[in-house]
């Protein structure tokens, strides 16, 4: 007891005074390279202002009403007979994957954080959840990067589905992520009963609990979505600043010699190291600079595939901004990380295999895509009305295989029962 809490101790001084190091470290460089600092802010306020501001919030705000209005509570029970059996969660967490998958970080990150202070899951519940829905949105993939940066519509498909299949292996994977703690937090909601009227009764319970009024609750999403974006856009310009100071002082070369060092060992061309490194910080920089390296194709989409699921540590730390407040550890999400890097990859060499893309193929959407109107008011208007019907779409698919696997159970658990009746009375005829 006494060794565990002097260790406890030791730690949490060696991370104090590693954060002030730190800290103290970026102060002096920052006043050593005003100008690089300056550009970095700029450029990061820059990402914020033209295309997580208009993007994301509205999507805050609505997830904030919903909760409100008591839709997500009925969403839950609807999905709990999906998302329970497969991931170990709550029903609700279909829609924070809904939302995660059409709309791209952090929005689940958000949500999930919403859910845990709503008493919506328990903290394990919301670490196995941030684990899975953590995705890049389909519009970056399919666009962005297959044809604004590789030219290659056709590669949009492979990255995705290598994406969104990793994603769910690695949730199918952390549902057992503390399952020690799941014998006293098991829902019993999910036993018996019709499914939407026990989803109604949930929605209306709700929404008494919440009892205010629409233009109270309005006014409440907003006021709250904006200091979550303000929160997020802190952090990108922190990172955008935090990385070119790092660059500047060559730590960045260091981090090229040790990838390329890596590179080397599975036989992948060591010019990928460079686009390695912007990945480990930055999403877009790093899919970018892969897509622009000197090497074979297969290797190049390989390592755009493992940067989209890593997201790079600026999405990280956008991600432990906003889930810090609610409890939720962030160690789990970070072994999650890796886990689906890992995985993409190799899903990723698996599908570029294929010489013709006959799997892929099935999966292809057309997609019109040009980075010089993407921050246009029409494009960022087209992208709120794309997201929004994935979201609609993915919930209906989700719903509808709930109610499927919710009809299935209830017959299995009637013919067992008439199997057993058949069987005692028959035994007690004999008698």
């Amino acid at each position: 007891m006494t060794k565990s809490g002097g260790g406890k101790r030791y730690r949490s001084r060696l991370l104090a005074y590693g954060m002030a190091f730190g800290a103290v470290f970026i102060t002096v460089a920052m006043v050593q390279y005003p100008k690089v600092a300056f550009d970095a802010a700029i450029m990061g306020l820059n990402l914020w202002w033209n295309v997580v501001f208009p993007s994301l919030l509205p999507f805050f705000i609505l997830s904030d009403i919903l909760m409100g209005l008591g839709v997500v509570h009925f969403i839950g029970i609807l999905l709990e007979p999906l998302m329970r059996p497969l991931f170990n969660v709550p029903g609700i967490g279909a829609f924070a994957l809904s939302m995660g998958l059409a709309s791209g970080y952090p929005m689940d990150a958000v949500i999930t954080c919403k859910f845990r202070k709503n008493n919506l899951c328990t903290a394990v519940e919301a670490e196995r959840l941030l684990s899975f829905t953590n995705t890049a949105d389909p519009l970056f993939m399919f666009g962005a990067v297959a044809v604004g940066m590789f030219g290659m519509p056709e590669l949009g498909a492979t990255l995705a589905l290598a994406h969104y299949l990793s994603s769910l292996l690695v949730g199918v994977i952390f549902r057992f992520h503390r399952r020690d703690r799941d014998s006293h937090t098991k829902d019993t909601q999910v036993s018996s009963g019709n499914l939407i009227l026990r989803a109604l009764r949930a929605l209306y319970k709700a929404k008494e609990e919440d009892n205010r009024s629409l233009a109270q609750l309005l006014g409440d999403s907003v006021k709250n979505s904006m200091n979550t974006i303000l929160l997020i856009g802190g952090f990108i310009i922190l990172f955008s600043v935090f990385l070119q100071i790092l660059s500047v002082l060559g730590v960045t070369d260091i981090l090229t010699t040790i990838f390329a060092g890596f590179l080397s060992a599975i036989s992948f061309s060591m010019n990928l190291a460079p686009a390695m490194v912007s990945g480990l910080f930055e999403l877009d920089l790093g899919t970018l600079a892969a897509s622009q390296a000197d090497a074979p194709l297969t290797q190049k989409v390989v390592i755009a595939s493992v940067i989209i699921a890593w997201s790079g540590l600026s999405v990280h730390g956008q991600v432990a901004s906003i889930v810090i407040e609610s409890g939720i550890r962030m160690l789990p999400y970070m072994v999650a990380r890796v886990l689906h890097a890992t995985i993409a990859g190799i899903l990723t060499i698996i599908l570029m295999i294929d010489p013709s893309h006959s799997i892929t193929k099935f999966f292809s959407i057309p997609v019109m895509f040009n980075p010089s109107s993407s921050n246009t008011l029409a494009s960022l208007i087209t992208r709120i009305e794309q997201v929004g019907y994935q979201i609609l779409i993915l919930l209906s698919i989700m719903v509808a295989l709930s109610i499927a696997i919710h009809i299935m159970k209830e017959l299995y658990i009637h013919i067992r029962t008439d199997s057993q009746l058949k069987n005692k009375f028959g035994r007690t005829h004999k008698f």
